[in-house]
């Protein structure tokens, strides 16, 4: 199951918890009170279930950072601070270090947990009875005082098969953290379309009619009334190559083209506003207590 640091996995977690932060409690060793270091970061899964402490051991070796599984760790809300069973100096110096942005895969997590890992008959002792490093594998851990470990497999592994390092059911004074999720409303604009508005000519035949004028001629010879009778030499003139000229007009189609304006085109934006409605699954832990296993005998709220 993929891990993430907590404030990763929310990160606005300061301010969804109940209680206090664990980040920047003390790690001390239960026993002794010495302290060990400090809680720098917790370390979540899918679920929001918490499985590991980052702790600085600076009190003890100097920049070293180290995963402490959350069933290692007793936190004592009243005091501000997370105890430790059994460690020791030398036990911190073979811890697996922890850099930052390392991935929490499984073969790293198999060295934490086989740091922590103690045979059957010394598990309530010390963590000094831990398997060392180079005897844990991903197939089977090595034979402790004639009992064999059991083995894991990365591909069916659970953290409830391992209880010593990972249940907090047994500790007497333990701070829960009920995460849940809430939908976050945002918008973004994004473009949708686009509308590209342009013109173009398109050409057609236009008739026309325009009445026009022609003159013509007319030649009409016509007998007078007068005709045959008998004028004076005089006013009989003879002459030869007499013309009568006479011009003639007509109207002919004078067209021509003009422009004009016939229409205007306005392109705006309007902003239209609609609810959308969005569904999606949120989660939220809610507390499960068993009263059949450990009775419970003082169920007051702590602050």
């Amino acid at each position: 199951m993929p891990l993430h640091r907590i404030s990763e996995f929310d990160p606005d977690y300061h301010n969804t918890i109940q209680g206090k932060d664990i980040k920047g409690m003390g790690v001390y060793a239960r026993g002794t009170d010495e302290k060990i270091g400090t809680v720098s970061d917790a370390v979540v899964d899918d679920q929001g279930e918490f499985r590991y402490l980052i702790v600085d051991i600076g009190f003890w070796i100097f920049g070293k950072k180290v995963l402490l599984p959350i069933g290692k760790a007793q936190i004592d809300s009243r005091t501000d601070r997370v105890y430790v069973v059994g460690i020791t100096r030398e036990q911190a110096e073979s811890l697996p270090e922890y850099e930052e942005g390392m991935a929490f895969d499984y073969d790293y997590e198999e060295q934490v947990r086989g740091a922590y890992r103690t045979s059957p008959v010394e598990a309530s002792t010390s963590l000094e009875a831990s398997a060392p490093l180079d005897a844990i594998s991903t197939a089977a851990v090595g034979s402790t005082a004639g009992r064999t470990t059991p083995s894991y497999d990365r591909n069916n592994y659970n953290y409830e098969q391992e209880p010593d390092l990972y249940d907090v059911s047994a500790h007497d004074d333990q701070t829960f953290k009920l995460y849940g999720e809430r939908l976050v409303a945002n918008k973004q604009r994004r473009k949708t379309g686009e509308v590209a508005i342009g013109k173009h000519v398109e050409t057609e035949t236009a008739r026309v009619a325009v009445p026009v004028e022609k003159e013509r001629i007319v030649i009409e010879r016509v007998t007078p009334k007068d005709a045959g009778k008998v004028v004076s030499a005089e006013t009989a003139n003879f002459r030869e190559g007499e013309v009568a000229r006479m011009e003639i007009h007509e109207e002919v189609a004078d067209i021509h083209k003009e422009a004009f304006l016939r229409e205007e085109v306005r392109v705006q934006k309007v902003v239209e506003q609609e609810t959308v409605e969005v569904k999606e699954t949120i989660r939220r832990e809610e507390l499960d207590v068993d009263t059949n296993v450990n009775p419970i005998v003082d169920k007051t709220d702590r602050v």
